[in-house]
């Protein structure tokens, strides 16, 4: 029996369990996903990965460390929030066989998925009660073993081992058992905690999960220590570097030689374990160290801005393109945008055996972002900028070095229609992913969304890098379809695969040839998930904002539903606001109308099998031309949005303006809050992990550069906490208990219900235990849903009929 929601006025806490949503909505979100998919550099081979959409509540409730940023699973020395596959299958692309895999345990949890360079294996880790152990899988026998103990340390972001190029074994981080545990939860101080700065400015973003005294030292080296080992295919083991605190290891191209990136003292208290000081160096795989690189002190004082980095060398790695040859960036304007300067970064390379002097290749006008190696006479390098919006793509010699870059595009990032694509890559006789080249070698690769008046029309283009001209080779058509590359098996031969789908017709995987035009071949039969779904209407409907500014927003209908002779519907409008300078690109369409129907757990698209109307993915674009910041009329163009997107569903016959809710996560939380406030559109909001209080996030948040102190009134308008007293719509917030994202932590929505509770608003707060800034439980998510489902009908589909 489901409970019912309290209408009372009782100021205590309401005692209840956890529920389900109704019928209509479980027979949606109970359905098993589809299986996610790797397929080999050939097209043979393809890898069928199944996975739970929920985890249990007895997964969250298990021990957790929340330390420097990491949250860490102590009895495995992983990750504690892992998500996990629960089983493989192996399918013969040719002839369609499938087979499920052998030897694995029962029920395994599968993560650190992973081709070996030739793609004959496959290698994965399982954890278990024991820790995390490391897999390999015969792909064309389809058998899978285990090729060490469950001894793999896996508590840093990225893999935790690696092929060697000769396929010959791996080289893994493993846990030290001969550690002594720290005593955690030591209740006994040594003394207070005390922090000190004279003079130095450090602002800091809100993050959370720090360390806070000794005993959380202690216990972070503990849990963060590894020893480096490297594996055979027959399971020997060689230690190769003794324990220490490996923030990342990786192996040169020719896996002769081990990059380390080892963290030190003086941790911090004010910032996660990546700005922790730590040593670059180059070691063998005997263990000797090769050459000491560099040695980065902590980074507690950046200066201000999003383009704010580091001062010294920064994303020390292997090139790619190289047997073992290093690249690195360094600030050319000590790391502060706020400084006027011709070039900001400049691009460096070092041969082994790093006897002579490390090489400029470039500088920058804008801050790096990235470099794909091609060879000793091509490389594209891309830079971006916040503040303008621009972002220009180069190219480079590598063996000439600096002075030899060539502008190829020079791009408003916000611009979609005018996107060029990305490069499409390769992997190399290295196994490393380097410039995929046209045979004449005088031309690159590009794959792109292909953005449209009329949605994405996905593309692949050749670029002549002396001209700079393009040759398109290959568009989908976007009539009634979404194709997408998903993979590129051999360009010379034209031979990709593409992902196929349309609104009713779930995404399978097809085999193309884009140089002999002919018809995709079905390599998958994935059929449609949601049962309950069909017939349900999906359209990409667009209309305008009161200033002219070009908007579009997805509409669900119910299956059956029509305008013309059914009555308006109740309506849930679902958004999340983005901020742009160019008011041309914040109107411009953003994805294809022919996606399919794709649910997940917070998706407000149930309800329309529960007779609303959705307005789902609505644009909600902030914007500030010229010298003007997006932010300074943050509260009308959200109410204009609003008022927008209602006014169309209206217009078509198919909303009760009478009845619209409006909804959203994180900074759609804030901006459902906001709406509530400012404005007589809606009859209720639902708000999930959101801020509110702006004050408690002074140095910036989501694309506010400026602080509090730069700018309070901005601050102090866009904050609903400070207009509670406004407050005259019923707002449901829902917060994950264990929120680690910057800004949204928990006491947000808790002291945001208090102010609303004692100016006599109708608010209702539901903390989710042990939920993060997502949520994931099984329970957790049903609960939710009852929730929302209870909120909706009460406010909004039966507004009138219960108004106390």
């Amino acid at each position: 029996m489901s409970a019912v929601m309290s209408t009372s006025h009782l100021d205590a806490q309401i005692d209840i369990t956890y529920q389900e949503p109704p019928g209509e909505i479980l027979d949606l979100i109970n359905v098993p996903l589809t299986p996610a998919v790797s397929v080999d550099n050939e097209g043979k081979w393809m890898i069928l990965l199944t996975r739970d959409p929920f985890k249990t509540l007895a997964e969250l409730t298990a021990e957790e460390l929340r330390l420097a940023g990491l949250r860490i699973a102590p009895h495995t020395f992983g990750q504690s929030r892992s998500y996990y596959y629960k089983g493989l299958k192996v399918k013969n692309v040719l002839t369609g066989e499938e087979k499920a895999v052998s030897g694995l345990p029962e029920d395994p949890l599968i993560s650190n998925t992973n081709w070996s360079p030739s793609y004959r294996y496959y290698s994965f880790t399982i954890t278990g009660e024991g820790g995390i152990s490391l897999w390999v899988l015969d792909v064309e026998k389809a058998i899978a073993r285990p090729l060490t103990e469950p001894l793999l340390h896996d508590v840093f972001w990225g893999l935790p081992y690696q092929w060697m190029p000769d396929e010959q074994g791996l080289i893994a981080k493993f846990v030290d058992r001969a550690m002594e545990p720290p005593v955690l939860n030591n209740k006994i101080p040594t003394g207070p905690v005390v922090r000190e700065n004279m003079d130095k400015k450090a602002p800091v973003r809100t993050y959370q999960d720090l360390l806070s005294n000794k005993s959380d030292e202690e216990a972070f080296i503990y849990y963060c220590s590894s020893k480096i080992v490297k594996v055979s295919l027959d399971g020997g083991q060689q230690d190769i570097l003794p324990t220490d605190i490996y923030r990342s290891v990786e192996l040169s191209p020719d896996g002769s030689l081990l990059l380390t990136k080892t963290i030190h003292r003086p941790f911090s208290y004010l910032v996660p374990y990546y700005r922790f000081p730590f040593k670059v160096q180059v070691v063998d795989l005997a263990g000797k160290t090769v050459k000491a690189i560099y040695d980065a002190p902590l980074s507690e004082d950046l200066p201000k801005g999003f383009n704010a980095v580091r001062k010294g060398p920064r994303a020390i790695s292997w090139r790619g393109d190289k047997p073992a040859g290093l690249y690195w960036i360094e600030a050319l304007d000590g790391g502060d945008p706020e400084l006027e300067v011709e070039h900001r970064d400049a691009l460096y390379a070092w041969a082994f055996p790093f006897s002579s002097n490390p090489r400029r290749l470039m500088k920058t006008t804008h801050r790096f972002s990235y470099v794909i190696w091609g060879n000793d006479t091509v490389a594209i390098v891309r830079d971006s900028w916040w503040k303008t919006r621009r972002s220009t793509h180069y190219k480079i010699s590598p063996a000439k070095g600096d002075g030899h870059s060539e502008m190829i595009f020079d791009l408003n990032t916000e611009d979609r229609y005018k996107w060029p694509g990305s490069w499409l890559t390769e992997r190399n006789e290295y196994g490393r992913r380097t410039l995929m080249f046209a045979r004449d070698g005088q031309s690159l690769f590009l794959e792109g969304e292909g953005y449209s008046p009329e949605g994405n029309k996905p593309f692949i283009d050749e670029f002549n890098l002396e001209t700079h001209q393009t040759k398109r080779l290959w568009q989908a058509s976007g009539d009634s379809t979404y194709e997408t590359v998903t993979q590129v098996l051999d360009m010379a031969k034209g031979s990709i695969i593409t992902s196929i789908e349309s609104p009713e017709v779930n995404p399978n995987y097809y085999l193309r040839n884009i140089a002999q035009r002919s018809e995709p071949k079905a390599i998958t039969e994935f059929p449609h998930p949601y049962e309950h779904l069909k017939g349900v209407k999906k359209e990409m409907i667009h209309y305008q904002r009161d200033d002219g500014i070009d908007l579009s927003a997805n509409l669900y209908l119910p299956a059956g539903y029509k305008p013309e002779k059914d009555k308006p519907l109740p309506l849930i409008l679902w958004a999340y606001p983005r901020e742009y300078k160019d008011p041309k690109a914040a109107g411009q369409v953003k994805e294809s109308p022919h996606r399919f129907i794709r649910l997940y757990y917070g998706s407000p698209i149930y309800w329309v099998n529960r007779g609303y109307a959705i307005l789902d993915r609505a644009d909600f674009p902030i914007i500030g031309e010229g010298e003007e910041e997006p932010n300074d009329t943050f509260i009308p163009q959200l109410v204009a949005n609003a008022k927008a997107a209602i006014d169309a569903a209206v217009k078509l016959g198919v909303a009760d303006s009478a009845r619209v809710a409006v909804g959203g996560h994180s900074y759609g939380a804030f901006m459902t809050a906001n709406l509530l406030t400012h404005s007589n559109l809606f009859a209720a909001g639902i708000a999930r992990s959101g801020a509110y209080n702006r004050t408690l996030t002074p140095f910036g948040f989501q694309s506010e550069e400026r602080t509090f102190w730069e700018a309070p009134e901005v601050y102090f308008k866009m904050s609903p906490f400070m207009h509670a007293d406004k407050m005259k719509t019923p707002l449901l917030m829902i917060h994950g208990e264990a929120d680690n994202n910057s800004g949204t932590y928990p006491m947000q929505s808790e002291r945001y219900y208090n102010a609303l509770k004692g100016h006599g608003a109708k608010v209702r707060l539901v903390m989710l235990p042990y939920e993060s800034h997502g949520y994931t439980a099984k329970k957790s998510i049903f609960h939710m849903l009852w929730e929302i489902d209870q909120w909706l009908e009460k406010f909004v589909k039966g507004k009138g009929m219960l108004d106390n």
